[in-house]
């Protein structure tokens, strides 16, 4: 049973080429790899795989650029197999992620998630500590040792309070998320947007803790590049909104507060308010105390 690997593709070819130099590395041959280029306009992403003699490897180009959405959905659309990872084109599996996360599949096979441990790497790929990274990883993810299956209302309180998954590490069994559509406007939340609709249809995420993968944070990253402009906090506003509600229907109250507080987004927008006021001065620096004390939207 492979685990089938996609990238949609749209960023540096060079880091692009280092994500699959560290796929080609792994430890289990147990796997696939499937390029999805959304028409990123350099002939080197196409001439680097031409290059390539690995048959386990396929390179897709897209005609046009169709975004991030409906990229992930076109790599869902081709996937055949059990188990499925949308990885991020400049991220880095370490040799052993496919052993980790199939022998973790194999003892958990009805999860419908698996987040595997995550160390971080900067734009050299040294490994980093970072102020969101140490929160995430210490003070907001589920507590326990060990392999942990977490799911429920407690699960979906806890993601939205704070997103403590990082989605191109994932693993998810694949007929669940092609029964949880991609929801349209909300590409930089998407991650988040799509785990809270499975846990909320009674799936469950099996945390892995063994540090298996290589999340790449840098300052061009389009979430990275949104934040200063406000773009990222004003689609999260209109997601939390959204997530309210959802939660509210199913009854699920404190999952619901969670989401109208957001308390981590906003205490993320309130760090950011000095670096926002010397790139931009007040208005930069307005942007993100409105997201701080802002009240949810209506839906």
């Amino acid at each position: 049973m492979p685990l089938e690997i996609f990238v949609p593709f749209w960023g540096d070819p060079r880091m692009l080429q280092e994500t699959v130099r560290s796929v080609q590395l792994q430890t289990s041959a147990d796997w696939t790899l499937t390029v999805v280029d959304d028409a990123y306009p350099d002939p080197s992403v196409a001439a680097f795989f031409e290059g390539l003699d690995d048959p386990r490897i396929t390179y897709l180009r897209n005609e046009t650029n169709v975004g991030i959405t409906d990229n992930y959905r076109r790599c869902l659309h081709l996937g055949t197999g059990e188990l499925v990872v949308l990885l991020g084109c400049d991220d880095v599996l370490l040799p052993h992620y496919v052993e980790v996360v199939l022998d973790a599949h194999h003892a958990y096979p009805d999860a419908a998630v698996i987040q595997p441990g995550v160390q971080v790497i900067d734009e050299r790929g040294r490994v980093v500590s970072t102020l969101a990274d140490g929160v995430k990883q210490r003070l907001t993810m589920p507590r326990g040792s060990g392999r942990r299956l977490v799911g429920g209302e407690s699960l979906a309180a806890s993601l939205l309070r704070a997103d403590w998954m990082y989605w191109p590490s994932l693993v998810f069994r694949r007929e669940v998320l092609v029964r949880t559509p991609f929801r349209d406007g909300f590409p930089l939340i998407q991650d988040l947007a799509v785990v809270v609709d499975v846990v909320a249809a009674g799936g469950t995420l099996l945390i892995e803790p063994e540090v298996c993968f290589s999340y790449r944070r840098h300052t061009a990253s389009a979430s990275s590049a949104s934040l200063l402009n406000g773009a990222r906090f004003a689609g999260e506003r209109a997601y939390f909104a959204l997530a309210a509600e959802q939660m509210t229907a199913l009854g699920w109250h404190r999952a619901a507060r969670a989401a109208r507080h957001h308390l981590t987004s906003r205490a993320h927008a309130l760090s950011l308010v000095p670096v926002a006021f010397k790139a931009s001065g007040r208005v930069g620096a307005t942007t993100m105390l409105r997201h701080a004390v802002a009240r949810l939207p209506q839906v």
